[in-house]
């Protein structure tokens, strides 16, 4: 059975560029309501448990420092289908090979920094929601 919520972040480098705004509207005009959204920063620490499932790959380091290396949005967001509707809507991971008009073609800059994280299953995507959000800061 899918579920039909998702988590994304936007992620410090698309923030510090502006467009969070552009990848908001885009994202409600692909169909997904806003359930919960904050602006917030991780600390290493919080991004190093947020991201401990990839603790023993080469890329862990790199990508905790980045995603604590300025703030973020994070958001909860909702559709049929959610996770595998956001993750085809942002395109591939690495921006170079996303489909045009994809929030990850239009403001990614490379593989880490490609603009938006989405959920890859139902089961993250309430972990990470969790992570976040209380359910006092859902609507």
């Amino acid at each position: 059975m899918t579920g039909d919520i998702t988590f994304t972040m936007i992620k410090p480098t698309a923030v510090a560029k502006g467009y969070t705004g552009k990848i908001i509207d885009q994202i409600i005009a692909g169909g997904f309501k806003i359930k919960a959204m904050k602006y917030t920063r991780l600390t290493k620490q919080e991004a190093e448990k947020f991201y401990a499932v990839h603790k023993e790959r080469p890329f862990y380091d790199s990508l905790t420092t980045f995603m604590s290396s300025g703030p973020i949005f994070a958001a909860i967001l909702e559709k049929d289908n959610a996770v595998q509707a956001y993750r085809d809507f942002i395109g591939a991971t690495n921006p170079a090979d996303a489909v045009e008009g994809s929030i990850r073609k239009l403001y990614g800059t490379d593989l880490q920094a490609n603009a938006v994280h989405g959920s890859d299953s139902d089961e993250n995507a309430q972990i990470e929601s969790n992570f976040f959000f209380s359910e006092r800061e859902r609507y």
